[in-house]
């Protein structure tokens, strides 16, 4: 799955539910319930590191509704994860999830060396183990979407000429860039307009996911109205 299903589906890889392993003077709430399955504060907390981590912020710069966001992501990825119990594709290796960590670890000038790479995830309370669970399920939850919608989905040539036409040659004209003929970037249109296709589908998707589900929120002024799309 591409870029606009990534960013939806929580950026890159830092937004699923897993088991990991909690101080035991750590008091646990429930924030949430899908279908019966808790989402507990354990979890918001843990995400917000990972969206802290993705971004180089403090979880003290996040606001309200920065929280309600990714309270909302992990709510989506539940019903997501419910889905893949009848969905069929090939499930990720850590080979593969080590190796998107390794591209991530490039973002960040502090990770060249592997106890810089280290500090950085102790400093955001995170473990290379729990790290690598969390990229294979991400990657899970992509190849399901993928499967599940890209079939759906068919561009023809008629809307590749006209986003070439309204778009792609408006913005070379803005950059100053040489022309470039539509056979030369018809495939990278169609798979943009597929993505953005994919993306709606998806939205969609998790839209019905919810009104079929059993949801609950806990009150809280950190979290009250997530549930609001």
């Amino acid at each position: 799955m591409k870029t606009v299903v990534l960013v939806l589906l929580s950026v890159i890889f830092f937004f699923c539910l897993s088991p990991i392993s909690r101080a035991s003077d750590v008091i646990d709430r429930i924030v949430a319930t899908v279908n019966g399955h808790v989402i507990l504060q354990s979890d918001l907390d843990e995400a917000l590191r990972y969206e802290a981590l993705l971004n180089g912020r403090s979880i003290e710069q996040f606001s309200d509704e920065d929280r309600r966001s990714v309270l909302d992501r992990l709510v989506d990825q539940e019903l997501l994860g419910e889905q893949m119990k009848s969905a069929f594709f090939q499930h990720a290796s850590e080979t593969e999830a080590a190796a998107r960590i390794a591209d991530a670890r490039q973002q960040y000038p502090q990770a060249a060396t592997d106890d810089g790479w280290r500090q950085l995830l102790t400093r955001f309370h995170l473990t290379e183990k729990d790290l690598l669970t969390h990229v294979q399920q991400q990657i899970d939850l992509m190849r399901l979407v993928d499967a599940h919608l890209r079939p759906e989905v068919q561009i023809d040539s008629k809307t590749i000429e006209s986003y070439y036409r309204d778009k792609f040659v408006p913005q070379l004209k803005q950059t100053g860039a040489s022309d470039v003929p539509l056979e030369a970037v018809s495939g990278k249109i169609r798979e943009l307009l597929t993505e953005e296709r994919v993306n709606e589908l998806l939205v969609s998707w998790l839209q019905t996911l919810r009104s079929e589900s059993k949801l609950s929120f806990t009150p809280d002024p950190l979290i009250e109205g997530a549930q609001a799309r």
